[in-house]
């Protein structure tokens, strides 16, 4: 695995180390959501479908900020142009976005590349390319999806663990705080969650808690 990206700032912990734990999305133009997730997560993914890439690089841009005084992970979700014009730490892609090899040759050792898996067979062929990290899921029923993978389940993203190793997996779809420490004992170096903590009526204590069994 490589180290942390030219762009990337001098950080205590390595980029592995980051990526365990609570990865969490922003999904709001909202510093106040973003510094409450980042009370308790090492990782900040910036997901705003369908926004323009001015609004996306402002937003970057305060996060950037924000994720660097607190040490952790800046990652844009699909966009590598603006991964890199935020300096941000890594982009991630999707099945049906640029394509892994793609990526790379634009960003070279710049950026991180993570992977959305949904099947061993994307699990096998995101390694091989290359990736950085993988998300693997759903591994419960999510609704933050209109036309979401099959569930995948413990047992999945176990096999998906064991499959991807040495590459870092982080568990995604339908993970809430209650659910984490399963996640975590199927393996997981991360889980990541939008609704059942962005929404949470206790923000910080809902970071809290999808963080806490992931400390060791």
């Amino acid at each position: 695995m490589r180290a942390v990206p030219s762009c990337g700032k001098a950080y205590l912990m390595s980029w592995q180390a980051k990526l365990g734990g609570f990865y969490a999305i922003l999904d709001a133009d909202d510093t106040k959501l973003a510094e409450d997730l980042l009370s308790a997560a090492t990782v900040l993914q910036l997901r705003f479908k369908g926004a323009g890439r001015g609004d996306l690089l402002r937003i970057a841009g305060w996060a950037r900020r924000l994720t660097a005084e607190r040490g952790a992970l800046l990652v844009v979700n699909d966009d590598l142009e603006v991964a890199l014009a935020a300096s941000a730490d890594a982009v991630h892609l999707g099945q049906d976005d640029l394509p892994l090899a793609e990526a790379r040759r634009v960003a070279g050792d710049r950026l991180l590349l993570g992977v959305s898996t949904h099947t061993l067979e994307q699990v096998a062929g995101a390694v091989a390319g290359g990736a950085d990290y993988l998300g693997f899921g759903p591994v419960y029923p999510t609704g933050s999806k209109a036309n979401p993978d099959p569930v995948m389940g413990l047992e999945g993203l176990a096999a998906a663990v064991r499959a991807a190793e040495p590459v870092p997996v982080v568990a995604i779809g339908g993970i809430t705080p209650a659910r984490a420490a399963e996640v975590a004992g199927a393996g997981a170096h991360a889980a990541c969650a939008i609704s059942a903590v962005n929404r949470a009526a206790d923000v910080r204590t809902a970071a809290a808690a999808m963080a806490a069994p992931f400390r060791r």
